[in-house]
């Protein structure tokens, strides 16, 4: 069968070939005409023994339209086509048996078994959808995938609950590496630099996350949720987002809980990727480097064993002075390279006994290492004072490491499905911190010199046995659950500071003493987090299509964390001097000084130096989703959750070996939630939310530690922290007019009791600034949320492949001041909720085309911007610190050809503009300096490109 391809959408159709009429013939023509005879009889001759196949197949979920580009093809064999603009097919085939299958990206593939007879014309419609069902005589086999763009919507639009979703397909379209940057693309949420992602104008500290449904905990103490930068997209499938409260989710919600579904794919297949990066100002610029993180172990991630506290020490604190520390105080002056990432994933299946029962094995590891630039002011104004206390130019040289392992098995049979995963993650990063100006007020010492030389690492290593059981073959009764083990290791091994006056560019004038040649160690081990969850489900009803569903379950956790913060001075003996030395190569006047017993490390720990907390949380709940009408559906939930925290600490006035002190609280809440949604029509729904939730604090904010800085500031948590407790109400309206576009409308409120916020205050030596956290009366938000997603060929046919999403948060929200604290002294009594943003933009300009049907290509224009937003509260008559607007514009060209080659280029913060932090200009004292901005810096201009195959 003759056929022709359309350049503009691959489109496979029958070539028509009309007939012709020639009056006159001569002694050619009519040789010409027996041939061409003879051809055709022989053509009709073959003909006989094939049949053909044709049919039109139509959109289930959007009322039978016609449904173009949908694959069709006998399974087995290379014989397919695809459905042309009106979803029509045909296929000619030899005589015989055959299994035709039906598919399009995002919905279910349909398969029939058929028999073919020669010369018969069999012609089977199909409508595909999102969901099983089964047909007399027709075998029916649901393998959506979650992954796509498409299913993902579609599923948005049928859920009970108000939630959105993000795919590795629309991921990958977007250029997006990890899944904290795929999460900016959802409406209300956006990533700010090093403080993660703020949701609803909502801070770190009010989100929660699940992995496969599955209570995990953070690997870091400064973080609610694990930094999802960490995630690559390779090990992820798809994630969704539930802005609204559900009772089978954990109460600690406010902003949202994220559930990261991990990569559940099907097809065996092996990817091999590879990417460099450049950034300008960063990549190819002077960088400084420790010398203990200058080797190849360390260029992979895995150095830092030289900077753990010497064994001399001890388990216990006890005024020990030792010297003996492998790790150098040395830095090296280098070129900062290219910026790498590699990966390798592999995904294979075999059949268990009948070929049903499918295992599928997954393998995904990945690895990228980045070098960062930072320049700009470092600033803190003096409480009540209305002058700098510290006025500084920071630079910061930061070389990170990351690296993932995920290990999948699935096992599937037609009421069996059971899924294990391992996930491995590890970052790293080496910071070289130096700061030039003066601090404590001491405008006449301009040139003080402060060196931060630090090394993080943060290990985490989860385990997760998870699946689900239809207990009666109409999925009438099913059970569905979990389990979860999960170690985190939280460190900074021998955080150094350097101190002195700079002289040049290369050299200080030191001597000891203050805080110089101080060292910090610091670890969080969380010893065992384990979690799980049980869920039984009936379905109950006589509509089909719309069953009511009752559930009843279990979910909880419980963790158990030790924290250890012991510190060692450079204490200066007779005979020590000032003097002057090369900064970069202070390591030998040191050791000298040392074996001279000019310079000696005592440790100086008090009895707050280790910490003990115990977690749990356990809850039953219930849901129960009714269906009034076609169109009206109830889902009714009431979740009763204890919460335990107990914290074991020694006061900084307690002997070292005297018992632990106990803080407990123990806290039962019902939370009740309700929510219900309106089909308008087969395109619309309106929905309706509302429920009760509480907040925990991040673990650093409620830990009685001191993280010390040389300049002067510290970062103090605070013990005694409530819980919030947020009431939330939720209103909204999607409209879908096709499969892949969407507009959608939220109102949404919050009142929060006792909301934890952020503040700056003087240190309890007078000098000096202490970051702090608190409990403040309560606060309000009102805020709504727009979505656009738009195909632009609705406007212009010229426009085809062009696509248009958009989305937008505006929120208005008002804190209220608790004046009964304890050293109240806030500078205003109402104003914004600290880390709420009053507006949000994401939106992205797609467009997708062809260069021949094996080469596909898209190209997309992404801009996020954030409001202002308090950074942190203003006290004693100063004005709160600002967070500014930060503009990002990004660039990805992505282009698959022949299904196997993957090569994307982008361009990253095309607008590079500066970040801020500014003192607000309301101060209720005079302000004497020029400037109100506090911190700045340029992140520079990224472009990378990578290259993956599959195969």
């Amino acid at each position: 069968m003759l056929k022709e391809q359309n350049g503009n959408n691959g489109v496979t159709r029958p070539l028509h070939c009309g007939g012709f009429f020639a009056p006159k013939l001569n002694t050619t023509e009519m040789k010409f005409k027996l041939i061409v005879t003879f051809l055709l009889i022989t053509v009709l001759g073959f003909a006989q023994n094939k049949g053909t196949i044709t049919g039109t197949l139509t959109d289930k979920d959007l009322n039978n339209e016609t449904l173009p580009f949908a694959n069709v093809v006998l399974k087995g064999t290379t014989i397919g086509v695809t459905t042309d603009e009106t979803g029509k097919y045909t296929i000619s085939v030899d005589a015989g048996s055959y299994t035709i299958q039906f598919s399009f990206l995002g919905y279910e593939t349909i398969e029939e078994k058929i028999e073919v007879k020669a010369g018969e014309t069999i012609t089977l419609n199909k409508a595909l959808g999102s969901g099983s069902y089964q047909l007399k005589d027709v075998v029916i086999q649901n393998t959506a995938s979650r992954e796509k763009e498409t299913a993902l919507l579609l599923e948005q639009k049928k859920a009970v609950e108000i939630k959105q979703s993000i795919g590795a397909q629309e991921m990958s379209r977007k250029g997006v590496s990890t899944v904290e940057e795929g999460l900016t693309k959802i409406s209300g949420i956006t990533k700010v630099e090093s403080k993660g992602l703020f949701i609803r104008g909502l801070e770190d500290r009010y989100n929660s996350l699940l992995i496969n449904g599955l209570a995990v905990p953070s690997n870091s103490p400064f973080k609610k949720i694990i930094p999802l930068d960490q995630f690559p997209t390779d090990v992820v499938g798809y994630m969704d987002v539930y802005k609204t409260f559900n009772p089978d989710i954990y109460g600690d919600f406010a902003g949202a809980t994220i559930d990261v579904i991990t990569s559940q794919t099907q097809e065996s297949q092996t990817k091999l990727s590879y990417g460099v990066g450049y950034t300008t100002n960063n990549n190819g610029s002077d960088f400084l480097l420790s010398t203990d993180a200058d080797n190849t172990k360390s260029f992979f991630g895995f150095g830092g064993q030289e900077r753990q506290l010497p064994a001399g020490y001890g388990a216990i604190p006890n005024g020990r002075i030792d010297n003996d520390y492998k790790s150098s105080w040395n830095v090296k002056k280098t070129t900062a390279p290219l910026n790498t990432s590699f990966g390798l994933s592999h995904t294979g299946k075999f059949y268990l006994g009948k070929e049903k029962n499918k295992l599928i094995y997954t393998f995904a590891t990945n690895f990228d290492n980045s070098y960062q630039i930072r320049k700009g002011v470092d600033r803190t104004f003096s409480q009540g004072q209305g002058i700098y206390d510290n006025n500084l130019v920071k630079e910061e040289f930061k070389f990170q490491t990351q690296s993932s392992v995920l290990v999948g098995l699935q096992y599937k049979t037609d009421r069996f499905k059971l899924l294990y995963n391992t996930l491995y993650l590890k970052s790293t990063e080496n910071l070289i911190q130096d700061q030039v100006g003066y601090t404590r007020t001491a405008v006449d010492n301009p040139n003080e010199f402060i060196r931060l030389n630090q090394y993080e690492q943060s290990d985490y290593f989860a385990n997760q046995f998870f699946g689900n059981y239809k207990i009666t073959s109409d999925d009438k009764h099913s059970v569905k659950g979990g389990l979860s083990f999960t170690r985190t290791k939280y460190s900074q091994p021998d955080r150094k500071f350097i101190t002195g006056t700079k002289i040049s560019e290369t050299e200080i004038n030191t001597q000891y003493g203050s805080n110089n040649l101080l060292r910090q160690f610091f670890n969080i081990d969380n010893n065992y987090h384990m979690s799980g969850n049980l869920e039984y489900n009936y379905k109950f009803g006589e509509n089909e299509d719309r069953k009511h569903k009752f559930s009843f379950g279990y979910n909880g956790f419980a963790e158990y964390m030790v924290s250890k913060f012991r510190f060692t001075f450079g204490v200066p003996n007779s005979g020590a001097t000032p003097y002057n030395v090369v900064v970069n190569e202070i390591d030998q006047a040191i050791q000298d000084d040392i074996a001279a017993n000019f310079l000696s490390f005592t440790e100086q720990s008090s009895a707050e130096w280790k910490t003990k907390v115990l977690q749990r949380a356990d809850a039953l709940y219930t849901k129960f989703l009714y269906h009034f009408s076609e169109k009206l559906e109830l889902n009714l939930g009431l979740r009763a959750e204890n919460t335990l925290r107990e914290y074991k600490y020694k006061s900084i006035v307690d002997p070292i070996n005297n018992p632990y002190r106990k803080k407990t609280t123990e806290n039962l809440y019902i939370l009740p939630s309700v929510n219900v949604k309106y089909v308008l029509n087969d395109k619309s729904n309106l929905r309706l939310a509302a429920s009760k939730t509480y907040t925990k604090p991040v673990l650093f904010e409620s830990l009685d530690i001191n993280l010390i800085n040389a300049d002067g500031t510290t970062e103090r948590g605070n013990s005694d922290i409530e819980n919030s407790e947020n009431y939330n109400i939720d209103l909204k309206f999607e409209f879908f007019p096709t499969k892949n576009e969407l507009f959608a409308a939220t109102l949404f409120t919050k009142y929060i009791d006792n909301p934890i916020e952020r503040t700056v205050q003087a240190s309890a030596t007078g000098s000096g600034q202490t970051i702090t956290y608190f409990n403040n009366k309560s606060a309000t938000l009102f805020g709504a949320e727009f979505e656009f997603l738009l195909q632009l060929s609705r406007l212009n046919k010229n426009l085809e492949g062009f696509s248009f999403g958009t989305n937008t948060s505006l929120m208005i929200t008002e804190a209220r001041v608790n004046k009964n604290r304890v050293g109240y002294f806030d500078t205003f009594e109402k104003r914004k909720l600290q880390g709420a943003s009053g507006w949000l933009v994401n939106s992205d300009l797609k467009y997708e085309f062809l260069l021949n049907p094996k080469w596909k290509n898209t190209a997309s224009l992404v801009y996020n911007v954030y409001g202002e937003r308090i950074y942190a509260v203003g006290v004693a008559g100063n004005d709160h610190i600002y967070e500014k607007p930060f503009h990002k514009l990004d660039f990805v060209w992505g282009s698959n050809i022949n299904k196997k080659w993957d090569i994307k280029f982008s361009i990253d913060n095309i607008l590079n503009p500066t970040y801020k932090r500014e003192l607000g200009d309301k101060s209720k004292i005079s302000i004497d300096e020029s400037s109100l901005l506090l911190e700045s810096y340029k992140r520079g201009v990224g472009f990378s490109t990578s290259l993956s195959y599959t195969f």
